[in-house]
């Protein structure tokens, strides 16, 4: 499982949510997904630390040749303390995209928090288990408020594995 190789000598570990099944997304894009939120210290910048999981994830197998297709690994980086990136109003541009647009276009850099997360009960339940006080920079919700917030579909499609 990817989480096993996240710890390394610059980045630790100190929560982890139970593990949860949804559907693919975006939806009918292959079998149901195991998802996880983990909350780590590291000293490694944002940029950096995404690199690191993608070498995860391309360590276990994962190519990435187009967006969201099926994949073998996919480990994100939702939030990174209270950082804004690149800027606030790119964010609430990317936040604000058509789910077509989303699919067809690709950021050019990281962007964070992920615009996106207050839409998705496969990011929030999760991350409700191991940072359920964080609060969107942008957003001015906590993690609890945002998932509160979603659908009931949205939230009952996160299914606990026992």
């Amino acid at each position: 499982m990817g989480i096993k190789a996240i710890p390394s000598d610059n980045t630790v570990i100190r929560a982890q949510s139970m593990l949860y099944t949804t559907p693919a997304f975006p939806p009918g894009n292959g079998p149901d997904f195991v998802n996880a939120a983990v909350c780590a210290e590291t000293d490694l910048t944002p940029q950096a630390l995404l690199a690191f999981l993608h070498g995860i994830e391309a360590g276990m197998g994962r190519v990435r040749r187009e967006r969201w297709a099926p994949r073998t690994l996919d480990l994100d980086l939702i939030a990174f303390d209270d950082q804004v990136l690149p800027d606030a109003q790119t964010h609430k541009t990317w936040r604000s995209l058509s789910l077509e647009a989303q699919m067809r276009e690709v950021p050019d850099g990281l962007i964070l928090p992920h615009p996106r997360m207050q839409e998705r009960g496969f990011v929030l339940v999760p991350l409700a288990d191991v940072a359920p006080d964080w609060e969107h920079p942008l957003l001015k919700k906590t993690v609890s408020e945002m998932l509160k917030e979603l659908p009931d579909g949205a939230r009952q499609e996160v299914r606990a594995l026992q």
